[in-house]
């Protein structure tokens, strides 16, 4: 049986019921008093952060969990279709499930999805992404002096800001954590 020694970030477990990732975990033996496990979680069903201290020593329950790479095909209501690239199997995900990241989702890219069993847990795409700005002002000639901003609409219908020299056409390279501009892509 596993214990708290096996914690490690990026791992799996089932706590009070409900299946949780382990984000942090640190051991610690705070003076004459018994060894401990501090983790921080997050919670896979609602993303709910939890704190926990675990004793040193005790039982936990690794649960595991697959990730196997998609291709996003459509998006049909409130789900969202994926392929799998070696079987040609399709499977359609709740728009829960897949989260803030599937703005920023073009038909045909690739991404990994997370299994406990058959039962899908999250969809992760890469890092970046590169998409197409469909509309945003035009900038002003010698406003780039400054780090002003100005929102812009990418092909996949999300808004993000972006500096004041970006045009409409243009390629961009977008961070799908945080939804920011990284850089113009030359073609």
């Amino acid at each position: 049986m596993p214990t708290t020694a096996d914690l490690r970030s990026g791992i799996f477990i089932k706590f009070n019921n409900e299946l949780c990732q382990v984000l942090e975990s640190e051991h610690r033996t705070p003076g004459n008093l018994r060894a401990f496990y501090q983790v921080k979680m997050r919670v896979v069903r609602s993303g709910k952060l939890l704190e926990n201290r675990f004793r040193s020593g005790e039982s936990i329950d690794i649960v595991r969990v697959e990730q196997r790479p998609f291709q996003y095909l459509y998006r049909d209501g409130e789900f969202y279709v994926f392929m799998e690239n070696e079987t040609y199997e399709q499977i359609t995900i709740d728009a829960k499930i897949v989260g803030d990241g599937a703005k920023f989702m073009k038909e045909s890219q690739e991404v990994q999805i997370s299994f406990e069993e058959s039962t899908p847990l999250s969809v992760e795409l890469p890092a970046h992404v590169q998409l197409r700005v469909t509309y945003t002002e035009p900038g002003f000639k010698g406003d780039s002096a400054n780090n002003v901003l100005k929102p812009a609409t990418i092909e996949t219908g999300a808004e993000i800001n972006v500096p004041t020299f970006v045009n409409e056409g243009e390629l961009l390279k977008i961070d799908t954590r945080t939804g920011a501009y990284v850089e113009r892509v030359k073609e």
